[in-house]
């Protein structure tokens, strides 16, 4: 499937910013199952420097400084990018998952795609009692790991119930879990907190999903979302597969993958320090459009 991305970001300052300095995560990079054919950056007011690298865990960042007296950043990305189809393995044939557990840690790599960096805590995700306990009831001895990681990823879809406005990025995970309520950041991390706690690798994924409209009614430019799904590590043999919470599907052709990293500190698609005296508004657009 082709398609055309536009994602836009504008922040409004209540005061003129005296001075910012951004990192984003915008511009996907071609992999496996997706090919990118352009992919562009228009940010106002234009910055004073602008460099572009890869970050460690192989993602395509973007780092700006602004020269300060700015009332307003916007971030415009377009992409043109085509994901393959593509079918996750059999979960019957992957490995029992304390297997893959315990060969996380023998992998020689430490590059940014190692399993051994998604075994632990991170920023956004810590090991807790309860994500633990959760996990366990889908992992029996024995189990092949992708089986057990479908049936979490069923079971979070079913218990958690899809809310804008219940969480923001710094609602702790141990609220989240006790409301049951969130959105795609806040099930992929519990699902990441779960898989961890086990003893299973787990990575954080951004990106987008298109999004298909009720019948009979016309595709809303403009009104699709940026999106979050996990990884997970099924051992040397299989790698990694993706897993969405929050539509307790696969990972396929409807996703687009930007960025992956440990969590969404890693991977937030505008982050940074702005220095001003007041407050802000932030506004975020983002269309998925297929092409055919």
């Amino acid at each position: 499937m082709l398609y055309l991305i536009r994602h836009t970001t504008t922040y409004l300052y209540r005061t003129e910013v005296a001075t910012a300095r951004c990192t984003l995560h915008l511009l996907p990079q071609t992999s496996a199952n997706q090919r990118v054919f352009s992919a562009n950056l228009a940010i106002t007011p234009k910055p004073l420097e602008q460099t572009e690298a890869v970050d460690f865990f192989g993602n395509r960042t973007a780092h700006v400084r602004f020269p300060g007296a700015a009332t307003r950043h916007h971030f415009e990305s377009r992409v043109r990018i085509e994901v393959k189809p593509h079918q996750p393995p059999h979960a019957l044939l992957t490995p029992a998952w304390r297997e893959v557990g315990q060969n996380a840690l023998l992998v020689p790599d430490l590059g940014g795609s190692a399993p051994s960096h998604y075994l632990f805590a991170s920023r956004f995700v810590p090991l807790l009692a309860e994500a633990r306990a959760y996990a366990q009831t889908s992992f029996e001895p024995g189990r092949p790991v992708l089986d057990g990681a479908i049936e979490m990823m069923k079971r979070i879809h079913r218990d958690f119930v899809y809310d804008p406005n219940a969480t923001d990025v710094s609602t702790p995970l141990d609220m989240v879990a006790q409301t049951r309520h969130g959105v795609c950041q806040d099930f992929a991390h519990w699902m990441l907190a779960g898989l961890r706690a086990i003893g299973i690798p787990a990575a954080y994924v951004s990106g987008y999903l298109r999004t298909h409209p009720p019948p009979g009614q016309v595709r809303l430019v403009g009104a699709d979302a940026s999106h979050a799904w996990v990884s997970v590590w099924c051992g040397a043999g299989f790698g990694w597969v993706d897993l969405d919470p929050t539509n307790a599907v696969p990972a396929g052709e409807d996703h687009v993958r930007v960025a992956v990293g440990r969590d969404y500190a890693d991977v937030a698609p505008v982050d940074g320090i702005v220095v001003a005296s007041a407050g802000h508004s932030l506004r975020v657009s983002v269309d998925v459009a297929p092409l055919g």
